[in-house]
């Protein structure tokens, strides 16, 4: 089912306010540091749950969002998944230290299309271990637009045994990202109590409602800004500009 048909069952009702859910994102390789002070500057108005950057910006955004009860978060392994563990682990041990209270990481999709579920489990264990060590979450991004349905079960599971806090639709990057059919699996495989972000593909209010109906708890989204805008009943809505995340 597509963002665009659940949407029609949606009435608006009974929906938790959206800022509280969003990762307010800017992950694009070529994000100034003018774009990650308006990105922060944002979150701080919107109240949004966090900013998710690049690990290279998380020391920036921890200063700017200081006292502000916004939260900053980080990407480990991304876009691709591919490195090693101990480089997943070091870099997001690093960024944890700069100030990062939640770390995304990608998984070894290669590993998990090779039936190497060993391998695959290890690099989540020792990532949400280093992150829970320093008090962060952790969020593990499976990158759906690979996967087979038989496969996104079994790598939530994975994630879930692994004490991992979320499981994640998507880096936003692979031409794929969040589809309501994706976040009700996810759900459905974790239970009620583990976290789900629906990320990539999130452009508006309706796409939104779409997906925390499915069960996202999270939402990853550059257009944070349009999509409570719009929740608020303000139709001059800022683009999204910043497609990626």
């Amino acid at each position: 089912m597509t963002l665009e048909n659940q949407q029609n069952k949606n009435t608006g009702k009974n929906m938790p306010s959206l800022a509280s859910l969003i990762d307010h994102t800017l992950l694009k390789p070529e994000a100034t540091t003018v774009k990650i002070t308006l990105l922060c500057e944002e979150a701080r108005q919107y109240h949004f749950a966090s900013v998710c950057v690049n690990p290279t910006h998380v020391r920036l955004c921890a200063d700017l969002l200081k006292g502000s009860g916004v939260k900053v978060c980080s990407v480990i392994g991304f876009p691709l998944g591919a490195n090693v563990t101990a480089v997943k682990v070091f870099e997001a041990k690093t960024a944890i230290e700069d100030g990062a209270a939640e770390v995304d990481m990608v998984i070894n999709i290669g590993a998990l299309k090779d039936g190497n579920d060993q391998l695959v489990s290890r690099d989540i264990h020792d990532v949400v271990a280093a992150a829970h060590e320093k008090g962060a979450l952790t969020k593990v991004i499976i990158e759906t637009v690979f996967l087979t349905d038989e496969e996104k079960v079994k790598v939530c599971q994975i994630a879930k045994e692994a004490g991992a806090d979320f499981v994640k639709t998507s880096t936003g990057f692979s031409g794929g990202g969040a589809n309501v059919h994706d976040v009700d699996l996810m759900r459905r495989t974790v239970g009620p109590k583990m976290g789900v972000k629906a990320s990539g593909g999130v452009h508006n209010l309706a796409e939104a409602r779409a997906v925390v109906a499915a069960g996202a708890s999270r939402i990853g989204a550059s257009a944070g800004v349009k999509i409570v805008q719009e929740e608020n009943g303000d139709v001059s809505t800022a683009p999204d500009t910043e497609p990626k995340g």
